[in-house]
């Protein structure tokens, strides 16, 4: 696939399992441990998917994700999230999965949205 991934989450253990299920299906995955060092990373490279949780240190998924499509309006972007109140109001926008979920679904999805562009 080659597809380029940037994913935001300060939960080591979630960040490191869902990296290591979509590079096992190709894709070529960055971690960041927050909103912050993920906003480094997206100013200076391209990807293709930003998935991120909401609730972080330093700079939300939200503002995040905001910042990440002005800097590029054809990123996709994912969240992943247990506050699945404040998710609601980005479906429309956005692809939201709420915490927890199975690696499996995560790849799933990750796989069709990808796939769409």
């Amino acid at each position: 696939m080659n597809k380029k991934i940037l994913i935001a989450d300060d939960d080591d253990s979630l960040r490191h399992f869902v990296a290591e299920s979509l590079r096992k299906e190709g894709f070529d995955v960055t971690e960041a441990t927050d909103g912050s060092i993920a906003w480094q990373l997206l100013k200076n490279q391209p990807f293709d998917l930003l998935l991120t949780d909401i609730v972080m240190p330093n700079l939300d998924g939200v503002e995040l994700s905001t910042k990440a499509i002005v800097n590029d309006p054809n990123i996709k972007i994912m969240f992943m999230t247990g506050f699945t109140g404040m998710a609601s109001d980005l479906e429309a926008k956005t692809k939201v999965i709420a915490k927890p979920f199975h690696l499996k679904d995560i790849v799933t999805q990750v796989v069709t949205l990808l796939s769409n562009k």
